[in-house]
């Protein structure tokens, strides 16, 4: 199997290739995240609302969205955006917007991850947003997930890489050795997050990122999720349990599409 992808038509075919023809070309991980949005987007239909995730993979959904809109492909759609960035693309694509005040009910969601486990479990939140993610992604009827797959793992935590807790800035430092102390049986190592100019990165909220590295699995997740959110000091972490009713996953040799 190889995927062509059909710049005239703007959509993604899976097709099959007789081993006699030429290797297919290698795509790269932002042609894969792509063809993950746009199959996404299949499911958008005109009259929906929608929640309009935030990341490098969710921004081609957005940009797909903005297009069928321009084409007169999709109508009255509504977008819920899930960070002030994505608020700024969805308004230069002229996507209408909303918020969940005035409607608290979403039809569909279509957003990136930074892992995916085999139960569909996610961490997300590596960009920032993810209490805005959450909100928004936890009062949909339907949240589809788009990663490429390397983002795929054995159990959260398994890449190596952020597990991302939005704290207060208040005593942030508190905070910070509380959640290390909490899975210090995992060899967690909690580190704030910073931006470009070394200075703590602030979310849309106000609020800054503690990334939690692991070097274990930290076992049951809906406990270690409860475990967190006791923590004064923290609002939100970056596990999505449960919440995923679909991930698409693209890959070299074609779209996976796992639901709940």
């Amino acid at each position: 199997m190889a995927i062509a992808w059909s710049e005239k038509a703007s959509f993604v075919e899976v097709l099959s290739r007789p081993p006699s023809l030429s290797p297919p070309v290698i795509l790269t991980q932002d042609e894969l995240k792509k063809i993950a949005a746009y199959k996404a987007v299949e499911f958008v239909e005109s009259g929906m609302v929608l929640g309009l995730g935030t990341g490098s993979t969710a921004k081609h959904a957005v940009d797909r969205i903005g297009e069928l809109l321009r084409l007169g492909k999709l109508k009255n759609i509504v977008g819920i955006p899930t960070s002030k960035k994505t608020q700024e693309q969805a308004v230069s694509l002229g996507i209408p917007l909303s918020d969940l005040d005035h409607h608290s009910t979403i039809d569909l969601a279509i957003d990136g991850a930074d892992e995916v486990d085999p139960h569909l479990n996610l961490v997300k939140g590596r960009g920032g947003s993810l209490l805005r993610e959450k909100m928004v992604e936890g009062t949909c009827k339907k949240f589809i997930c788009i990663v490429d797959e390397s983002k795929l793992v054995k159990h959260l935590g398994g890449s190596g890489l952020a597990m991302p807790v939005e704290v207060v800035p208040f005593c942030w430092k508190f905070t910070a050795n509380k959640l290390q102390n909490l899975f210090e049986d995992s060899g967690c190592v909690a580190k704030l997050r910073n931006d470009s100019n070394g200075k703590p990165f602030v979310t849309d909220n106000g609020n800054y990122i503690v990334d939690l590295y692991l070097k274990k699995d930290i076992g049951d997740l809906q406990v270690a999720s409860d475990a967190i959110l006791r923590i004064a000091g923290v609002v939100e972490h970056g596990m999505f349990l449960g919440m995923a009713t679909t991930v698409i996953v693209a890959g070299e040799l074609g779209i996976t599409i796992k639901n709940k």
